[in-house]
């Protein structure tokens, strides 16, 4: 998911540097949520991880 945001966004530089002022605000607002989407993600992803723990080996 990390990886669409930063293709978007790559995208979103390359048409502002063309000129493309659409194109990148499309391809920056989408990269943005993707982005966000991501951290949010991780962030349930690292509370999941501290609930569920490790139980001991025995």
């Amino acid at each position: 998911m990390l990886y669409w945001a930063v293709v978007f966004f790559v995208v979103a530089i390359v048409a502002a540097v063309l000129g493309f002022g659409g194109l990148a605000g499309a391809a920056a607002g989408i990269a943005e949520i993707l982005f966000f989407v991501f951290v949010v993600l991780l962030v349930i992803s690292l509370v999941m991880h501290l609930v569920r723990g490790r139980s001991p080996r025995l």
